[in-house]
């Protein structure tokens, strides 16, 4: 925020006064900042009764609980004891969360900057024991229709950017235009006991006694031994290995962590949970893409087009027995992928609005069995049931023969 601020003042000092009368132009799209001040933030983090959303959100599940995390809003916690009606019990107000876990009595939660840890032993009396600040860098999607930055709106002490709206505004000109595109520059050169189950696109692991988050550009690393008296342990920058690309997603299939990122596939040796290591990698074209894994194979699904990239979309099988040296094993052309899930050599990838179901049995050439017609975004398969989240929807299955998907409930958030 320091370096905004600077920016702001060093510019208005420089070009306000010289900024000219010229003729403007067409009406652009201008990417105007969101700021909040941490404060706030901070204070509107409540614990209530059950609530109706309407955000996306992903997928957790710890022992009998079912967790819907709507993103930038709250999490949602429900009794699944019976998958057949799923029970609404309480609501966490967490305004900046994109991702949760759970480990025995306590949750784990993200708040824009801050990680909040919750004591959950009494789902009726739900507290907020801890709230490590300013532990994460957070950065917001920069909208890419965007023409330009507004220069003109300003953070105040203790603000953080939470975000962006799109203006229509008309083009600046002249020095109004050197402004607006340093903003631009300015912002992309910033960017730099019983655990649950999350899916394909989750962001928070733990290993043992470490809580790993990755970010954008790092892999945290936290020290829950003491849930009550958690602390920040390291980070690994990962740039030297995977270049310019942004991490997105992290599997943990013990001792390593698999990172789904936009350039490819990375692998950590996390054997010693407070001294992971970068190990290996299978790289690719820019794009978007989720890893899952199962015994000594990998899929990750990768999606071009939008923010993702041009690759063309696909799954990558990718052979990881010999951990050192990722190889691809066979590609698979499917149309929008986005998460994935596999149990017992069955995959299961959500993709163009349908819920695909794969034998994976003979890795180099997959086969389509099933597709089912719902518009969800990720899955969990559990052990008895396989669950799906689509946007304000979480949709469970029971495996029926032959590899089908019986419905079990349906959930409208």
């Amino acid at each position: 925020m320091r370096i905004f601020k600077t920016f702001f003042v060093l510019f208005i000092t420089l070009f306000i006064s010289s900024c000219s009368n010229d003729e403007i132009l067409e009406d652009v799209k201008v990417a105007v900042p969101i700021y909040k001040s941490k404060t706030t933030i901070r204070a509107n983090v409540q614990v209530t009764s059950a609530v109706a959303t309407n955000s996306e959100g992903k997928i957790y599940v710890a022992e009998k609980l079912l967790f819907y995390i709507a993103q930038e809003n709250g999490v949602h916690i429900f009794d699944n004891a019976n998958p057949s009606n799923p029970q609404n019990l309480a609501y966490l107000q967490i305004e900046g969360v994109h991702d949760i876990t759970v480990k025995g009595n306590y949750l784990y939660a993200d708040n824009f900057m801050d990680l909040l840890v919750f004591d959950i032993s009494n789902l009726q009396q739900i507290s907020l024991v801890q709230t490590l600040t300013d532990v994460f860098e957070f950065y917001p999607t920069y909208p890419m229709d965007a023409d330009y930055m507004a220069w003109d709106v300003q953070p105040n002490e203790g603000d953080v950017l939470i975000g962006f709206k799109i203006e229509n505004r008309k083009r600046p000109n002249g020095q109004l235009a050197i402004l607006a595109g340093n903003a631009m520059a300015i912002f992309e050169s910033q960017i730099g006991g019983d655990v649950g189950t999350g899916g394909s696109m989750a962001r928070f692991q733990i290993n043992n006694q470490a809580l790993y988050v990755v970010e954008k550009y790092r892999l945290s690393v936290f020290n829950i031994v003491q849930p009550t008296q958690v602390f920040y342990h390291s980070s690994i920058y990962l740039h030297d290995w995977i270049g310019t690309g942004e991490l997105e997603t992290l599997f943990l299939r013990s001792p390593y962590l698999f990172i789904g990122a936009t350039t490819g596939m990375f692998v950590i040796n996390a054997e010693n949970p407070f001294q992971p290591f970068y190990v290996s990698g299978f790289s690719h074209a820019t794009a978007c893409d989720p890893v899952v894994v199962e015994n000594q194979t990998a899929y990750i699904t990768v999606r071009g087009g939008s923010t993702c990239g041009a690759i063309q979309d696909q799954i990558n099988v990718i052979d990881v027995s010999q951990i050192n040296q990722p190889t691809l094993l066979s590609t698979y052309l499917i149309s929008q992928p986005y998460g994935l899930g596999v149990k017992n050599q069955t995959l299961y990838v959500c993709a163009n609005q349908q819920l695909h179901v794969f034998n994976a049995q003979n890795p180099q050439q997959l086969q389509l069995l099933h597709s089912y017609p719902v518009n969800v975004t990720d899955v969990i398969p559990l052990p008895n049931q396989l669950i799906a989240v689509g946007n304000n929807l979480v949709i469970q299955y029971t495996y029926g023969p032959n590899h089908t998907l019986i419905p079990l409930s349906t959930l409208t958030l």
